[in-house]
């Protein structure tokens, strides 16, 4: 009796080892629709690399050809990247709804988090100016599955947090799902070629746990004469940075070490639930 209860415990543990044993990524592309070359390059990383869901800024002035693009990739997971701030020097975005509260002299958001967790926002403009912008998405893009936050700025506040999470009650899409940890940097942010970008990043999937599910999130772009028009004091390169990243979530080495240790890419959709 004894050997065939040890055998019973031997395959019960199997059976839940066997589990979910497969590290899982989520690798999210930010700020489609914020230029014609984040535009591009967000499609590429999905069709042709390791990107599975992306973010959609609604108020930016790309946002129509987005959509437009979009439609020929019907199976894109998409984020509503809510937006209330406005970073580059050379080119801005402001309100989509009639929103003075939220917007500077010029009617543009302001340029930084900090600037508009100090702003004196009304909360009512802040939840019309958000279900414009959730609304406008769902009705032109029909895989809009989840909402997330452009730059930390649509939630750094309690009260934002609860009216987010609220909106994504509402709207029935997913917002922070549980179980989803940050992969930690190991050079990433510290690279200064595209050699060292590509071998930090497959450094940090060499640090993935079975049967944990990752975040990565990262802002895909093309090196052209109109992304040199993006930046501020302290982001010089972004232009060239961004070319970067599209060029490792489409790397060939990259994607072969993402076969060859078995990882799981997954969209939002296989990460949480509406409204949580």
């Amino acid at each position: 009796m004894r050997i065939l209860w040890l055998l019973f415990v031997l395959l019960i543990h199997v059976g839940v080892s066997g589990q979910n044993t497969k590290a899982r990524l989520l690798v999210r592309s930010d700020d489609m629709a914020s230029s014609h070359a984040a535009n591009k390059a967000c499609i590429d990383v999905v069709k042709n690399g390791i990107s599975r869901s992306v973010e959609i800024m609604v108020p930016c002035s790309w946002f129509c050809e987005a959509v437009q693009m979009l439609k020929h990739y019907p199976g894109i997971d998409i984020g509503v990247h809510l937006t209330v701030t406005s970073e580059w020097d050379g080119v801005k975005w402001g309100p989509v709804t009639a929103s003075p509260s939220l917007a500077d002299w010029y009617g543009n958001f302001p340029a930084t988090t900090g600037e508009w967790y100090n702003k004196p926002w009304k909360i009512d403009e802040v939840e019309a100016e958000f279900r414009r912008q959730i609304e406008m998405a769902i009705k032109e893009i029909p895989t809009v599955t989840h909402i997330s936050s452009h730059m930390g700025a649509p939630d750094v506040k309690p009260e934002l947090k609860a009216l987010v999470r609220k909106l994504a009650a509402e709207y029935k899409l997913i917002y922070e799902p549980d179980g989803l940890s940050r992969i930690p940097d190991f050079g990433w942010g510290k690279a200064q070629t595209f050699e060292e970008k590509e071998t930090a990043f497959i450094t940090m999937l060499d640090m993935l746990e079975p049967g944990k599910t990752y975040l990565f999130v990262e802002h895909p772009a093309y090196e052209t004469d109109e992304m040199k028009g993006y930046g501020h004091k302290g982001m010089e390169t972004v232009a060239r940075d961004r070319n970067w990243v599209t060029q490792v979530f489409t790397s060939p080495k990259v994607i072969k070490a993402i076969q060859e240790k078995g990882i799981e890419l997954i969209d939002y959709t296989k990460a949480g639930t509406p409204g949580k």
